[in-house]
């Protein structure tokens, strides 16, 4: 049984080249050629064994890389016009360069294309805007007015009608009772009669929501010391006194 190896595959020769200069942290102004030139080779031989066809222009560039390499080992440099050398390595690091600044916008485009393709489709806008202009024209409105048409206009105004009618509404009814007024309300009740029950009370004001408040300031009054409580046989009934100012001085 045997076993593959997959290596990663690039979308082009300096696709590959980048990967290695990145990969070992070169500077790309200044390539090791010998280096680069053998991790380039060993990756086209490991793909020709894996029985990957290799693309012509890796070749080229394989042949291009080889080529630097001889200049750069011939003893005699070559210059310009104006006696300057010029290094073999300045064209391929010219492309690279290229290559890695188109690179770095890639997916910034791709993402751009994503995007456009979810948008819809615009249309025809001339047609559209000529149904429009036809759309306001009142007077071939009328020409092609004829007893359908107004059927089926009444017929989507009544729908409307009867939707609104039985549309639910909900009405906020603001309650006539606060805290500070219902302890000002005990206080005056007590005044009257001493003594208090809070069935009284709830006599007085028989609503949910009165003997409600009434409770939680009859609680308010308890936690102001300013009246007592007394619980009544089987704990169906209770009653509230008033402090005297006295009883509490002492």
């Amino acid at each position: 049984m045997s076993f593959e190896i997959k290596l990663p595959l690039f979308e082009g020769p300096f696709d590959l080249l980048l990967f290695f200069i990145q990969r070992d942290e070169l500077d790309i102004h200044d390539i090791p050629i010998t280096k680069i030139t053998k991790d380039f080779l060993n990756y086209l031989h490991e793909l020709e064994q894996m029985n990957v066809e290799v693309a012509s222009e890796f070749i080229l560039v394989a042949a291009t890389l080889m080529r630097i390499k001889a200049k750069m080992l011939l003893p005699r440099p070559v210059v310009d016009e104006e006696g300057n050398e010029i290094d073999p390595r300045e064209e391929l690091v010219k492309h690279l360069l290229e290559y890695k600044k188109y690179k770095s916008v890639i997916q910034a485009l791709s993402q751009l294309e994503e995007d456009r393709m979810q948008r819809e489709a615009r249309g025809n806008i001339a047609k559209e805007l000529k149904q429009l202009a036809s759309g306001g024209d009142v007077e071939s409105e009328i020409q092609d007015l004829d007893l359908y048409k107004l059927l089926k206009v009444y017929q989507k105004v009544i729908a409307r009608y009867d939707l609104i009618k039985d549309k639910p509404t909900h009405e906020v009814v603001q309650f006539p009772y606060t805290i500070a007024g219902q302890r000002e309300f005990l206080l005056n009740e007590l005044v009257k009669k001493p003594r208090l029950s809070f069935l009284e009370l709830i006599a007085i004001q028989p609503s949910k929501i009165a003997v409600i408040f009434n409770f939680l300031s009859i609680l308010d009054l308890l936690q102001l010391h300013e009246i007592t409580l007394h619980i009544g046989e089987g704990f169906n009934n209770f009653w509230i006194e008033k402090i005297e100012e006295t009883l509490v001085d002492q």
